[in-house]
């Protein structure tokens, strides 16, 4: 059997796979079963992977002198079945190079187009601003996952190559993710995960990955706009598009999409994600102390901008005629298990979420006896139903209760009112020997935070990559936040940071950032372990940790509070809107996991410094958003009157027991003797006393010491081998009287007076003739020399001492050495002695 394949238009391969129809094309053993080149009409799974053959494209069948020998071509099956070519899914199946449409944003263009690369994957898109450019690709399974919960992920990395960089590493490969990474990828999940249909439990990932990057144009704003282009283009259901814009404030005017040069000298940083009819997908902002009519001037402009976006993406779904699949299955409850539900269980749900007496524990406690007791009665009247029908029936008949009982009857399952806040208890200088600690508690939430100084040096260096890529770069100011499984009573590893941990402790720090010193000399590191957890965490974490700066000294501007304001709303999934809505106050754990949004703002008394905003709902229109953060105001500035029975003001000084920083001035012809040969005397100074040096310019340094007796240890230790570095005032040209304390193959070690440490006289400058060793001139320790003195070398500081020069008839005269200088620690620049004769 011999055929001859050709591609086909658009890209495409036989029914029967590459596999099977190049298994069908070699002879075969008597006996042995060929591939089936026409496999019976596939179902629906099938009919997907069909669509996957068909964007596989040309495969070669054999090669002859390094050319292929066979191409794809249509081939008349047997059989009568015919050539089924399924057109690729998504991109794939669209030849030719590609759409693109360009909107202006801010006044600059920003491109969008797609159907040019990476066309097997079910979505792609490519963003470019300036010259900044940002690829995403979306890609979802047609089989159902296992989880009970979207399996997005959503992975944005860096890559060195766009920066016109290699990376660093023993490697030189990017390696592992950075926090940067992670942060911008939780933006993006938070900005697309609520617009795919409810019960969509199938993998799906989202790959950012950057082309190229300008150093102007931060790619993060472009990947967003990147994953929402490609699932709109893809056949993937998603309720999309939307669009994202950064929004800064400089000298009171706001700037969409700044550039980094800008942002440099903007006072917000403000990302915010929209959908279609002015609504607001997603917000998160750093700001420093702006006021709150500006802030939410700023959110106004930014979801305006957002829209042109969404007007370019939904041209290009136009042109590109998508359609989107059809899922085998959506997992919700039936409505006949539902009533079923909520007929046996009503009645005992409503009077848990109505007992004030529960806390989290015990109301979970009851909640969960009366899910197995529900759940064996729906198992044995409807034996056929999946365990997830049976367990999402209950938890919707549970939902609607509590959210029932806010909407209607505006109750809070803890007997507080919509507005109210939970009981506050804060304590500071919890243990002595810490540089700060405070003690935060607000209901069942319970934050412990403490302050470390530390260096200079131990600030958090960014690699060259993040650096060049986003503009991350050291600080000196960090915030840890830790979540240990115990905070909820429950069991678990206790293992490195993860995306979760690190996205709370970046939202702290940035509520923190703005009120700490330019100028503090320390490297600032902020804990906080979260010991008991009953919602809002986060926003406890920047409480507490404003109250241990203070606690630890440090001349913070202002005092920092924060607060979560949760959503519940009835949805008509039909108009796209709200009928109607409650904000409430300081949510509890439960409140977040019914409620439709999580709304999380710091700031001091007089305005806001972080923002983050993440909802289940499509959007909610910027009336709400507002109302929201009117109502964070006067929760937070009721917080900060609790904190400020506290402690009202930063302590006037650090501990006693807290670090110090000296400096020492190094004069430059000094330098060597400090150091030691090899920085020998510096690594014996930092591993006997502990202490930090770092260099602060040519002949200063700065010493820090962790404890007052360790800066004590080293002004001894610095006294120790300074003290017998006394010096005069040399005179230029001058002719001195030296004593040779060390012969050497290379010259003569010589010292001008009796604590100076010696110097060498090269061979080369013993006599006019050459010689190789002193020894030929009878040289011998102890013996006195008549030198000149030449100055210092301007690179070292080390004497220029002649004695050939000396063998010319030119008249000297013998200088006599007296006066003395030495190295200063902690004290003014030492003044130059004289020398007399």
């Amino acid at each position: 059997m011999a055929a001859v394949l050709a591609r086909p238009l658009g890209g495409g391969a036989p029914p029967g796979g590459a596999g099977g129809l190049r298994a069908a094309l070699t002879p075969q053993p008597p006996g042995a079963r060929r591939p089936p080149l026409c496999p019976p009409r596939p179902s629906a799974m099938a009919a997907a992977t069909s669509r996957r053959w068909a964007a596989l494209g040309a495969l070669p069948l054999g090669a002859v002198g390094g050319r292929v020998a066979a191409r794809w071509r249509r081939p008349a099956l047997p059989g009568g079945c015919g050539p089924r070519m399924a057109p690729a899914r998504g991109l794939a199946a669209q030849p030719g190079p590609g759409r693109a449409v360009a909107v202006e944003v801010g006044g600059r263009k920003m491109e969008l187009s797609s159907g040019k690369l990476a066309r097997f994957a079910d979505g792609s898109a490519v963003v470019q601003l300036g010259d900044t450019a940002v690829m995403v690709t979306a890609v979802s399974k047609t089989k159902p996952s296992t989880s009970q919960f979207m399996p997005l992920v959503v992975d944005y990395r860096q890559k060195a190559a766009a920066a016109g960089r290699i990376p660093t590493n023993y490697l030189r490969r990017e390696l592992g993710t950075t926090d940067k990474e992670i942060l911008t990828s939780r933006v993006i999940d938070r900005s697309i995960r609520p617009l795919f249909p409810v019960g969509y439990f199938y993998d799906t990932q989202i790959l950012c990955n950057l082309l190229a990057v300008d150093g102007v144009n931060d790619p993060d704003i472009l990947a967003i706009n990147g994953a929402s282009a490609a699932l709109a283009l893809s056949d993937i259901p998603w309720n999309g598009p939307i669009g994202a814009v950064r929004v800064g404030l400089i000298d009171g005017e706001t700037v969409i999409n700044p550039t980094r040069k800008q942002m440099s000298s903007s006072i917000l940083n403000l990302v915010v994600a929209g959908a279609p009819q002015n609504q607001v997908v997603m917000l998160e902002a750093t700001a420093e102390n702006i006021l709150q009519q500006d802030f939410c001037h700023a959110i106004k402009v930014g979801v305006k901008h957002t829209q042109h976006i969404i007007q370019g993406i939904q041209q290009l779904v136009k042109e590109q005629g998508v359609v989107k699949r059809t899922v085998q299955k959506l997992f919700v409850a039936p409505e006949e298990i539902v009533e079923c539900a909520k007929k046996l269980a009503f009645n005992k749900i409503y009077t848990v979420f109505t007992d004030t007496s529960h806390d989290k524990i015990s109301r979970d406690e009851a909640i969960n006896k009366i899910r197995l007791e529900t759940e064996e009665q729906l198992k044995e009247k409807f034996p056929e139903a999946e365990p997830y029908e049976i367990m999402e029936s209950f938890n919707v008949v549970s939902k609607d209760i509590f959210r029932n009982l806010i909407l209607n009857e505006y109750r809070r399952c803890d007997g507080r009112d919509l507005t109210s806040l939970r009981d506050i208890k804060c304590e500071v200088n919890m243990f002595k020997m810490l540089h700060g600690s405070a003690l935060f508690q607000r209901g069942q939430t319970q934050v412990l935070c403490t302050v470390t100084f530390d260096s200079i040096e131990s600030s958090v260096k960014s690699d060259l990559i993040s650096t060049a890529v986003s503009g991350v770069k050291d600080k000196n100011f960090m915030l840890h936040y830790e979540f240990p499984p115990y905070a909820t009573n429950e069991i678990g590893k206790v293992t490195g940071v993860n995306r979760r941990e690190l996205g709370h402790g970046a939202l702290a720090e940035r509520a923190l950032k703005p009120i700490i010193p330019q100028d503090f000399p320390f490297t600032i590191r902020v804990t906080s372990e979260v010991l008991e957890s009953n919602g809002s965490s986060s926003m406890a974490s920047a409480c507490g940790g404003s109250l241990a700066l203070m606690d630890a000294g440090v001349p913070v501007s202002s005092a920092v509070a924060g607060v979560a304001v949760g959503l519940v709303t009835k949805y008509s999934p039909e108009k796209g809107d709200l009928e109607d809505y409650r904000l409430l106050t300081d949510i509890l754990g439960i409140e977040d996991y019914y409620g439709d949004m999580d709304f999380k703002m710091a700031g001091t008394n007089k305005g806001i410094t972080a923002l983050q905003v993440d909802l289940k709902l499509p959007g909610i229109p910027i009336k709400v958003v507002m109302e929201a953060i009117q109502q964070g105001t006067a929760a937070k500035r009721e917080i900060l009157q609790i904190m400020n029975q506290t402690l009202a003001k930063p302590r006037p000084n650090r501990k006693e027991n807290g670090p110090v920083v000296e400096t020492i001035h190094v004069p430059l012809s000094k330098r060597l003797r400090f150091i030691g040969p090899g920085a020998y005397n510096l690594k014996k100074l930092q591993a006997q006393t502990g202490v930090t040096l770092s260099q602060l310019d040519e002949e200063t340094y700065s010493v820090f010491a962790p404890t007052p007796s360790a800066m004590h240890e080293a002004r001894e230790f610095i006294r120790e081998i300074c003290k017998d570095d006394q010096e005069v005032n040399l005179e230029f040209g001058a002719v001195y009287t030296a004593t040779i304390t060390e012969i050497r193959d290379s010259g003569v070690m010589i010292k001008l007076y009796p604590n100076m440490t010696p110097v060498l006289l090269h061979n080369s400058q013993l006599d006019q003739r050459k010689i190789k060793h002193p020894s030929a001139l009878g040289l011998e320790v102890g013996q006195e020399i008549q030198v000149k003195y030449f100055g210092r070398d301007p690179t070292d500081g080390r004497m220029r001492l002649s004695r050939k020069i000396l063998q010319s008839p030119a008249t000297t005269v013998l200088k006599t050495l007296t006066d003395k200088n030495s190295i200063v620690m902690g004290g003014s620049v030492p003044q130059s002695s004289t020398s007399s004769q």
